[in-house]
């Protein structure tokens, strides 16, 4: 199942939004300290392709240069990429069968707000670890 709405999910939106991750990485990327931040972009991208069966989990080990790192994310790329998942999630939330797709978008928007400290895995392994 998931991979029919993966499918359709890169139709509808994930592509446009693949493609925003990847400009914001390339612009992040021109200078030596945006690189790590250029790769967050690259990370949340390969993500907001395929959403579904993946989730995000915080990384306990992460600290105050996540945290820093995150405040400086969210005034450079970040607000920006959320206005696009917002966007994106009303136009989807418009029809019946673009519900899912929607609640997806607005999934996606607090890890394209602070994507420092957040690991992406399968959507089993958080509960594999209780």
């Amino acid at each position: 199942m998931k991979t029919i709405l993966n499918v359709i999910w890169l139709i509808l939106s994930g592509f446009w939004l693949f493609l925003a991750y990847l400009a914001a990485g390339v612009l992040l990327c021109i200078t030596i300290i945006g690189i790590p931040f250029g790769i967050a972009a690259f990370r949340i991208g390969v993500y907001a392709l395929w959403p579904f069966g993946y989730t995000t989990i915080e990384r306990r080990d992460a600290g105050a240069p996540s945290c820093l790192g995150n405040v400086l994310w969210l005034v450079l790329a970040g607000w920006w990429l959320a206005l696009g998942h917002i966007a994106t999630g009303l136009v989807l939330c418009l029809t019946i069968i673009g519900i899912p797709f929607g609640i997806a978008n607005f999934k996606l928007i607090p890890v394209s707000l602070f994507p420092l400290g957040r690991e992406i895995v399968p959507t089993d392994v958080p509960f594999a670890a209780r």
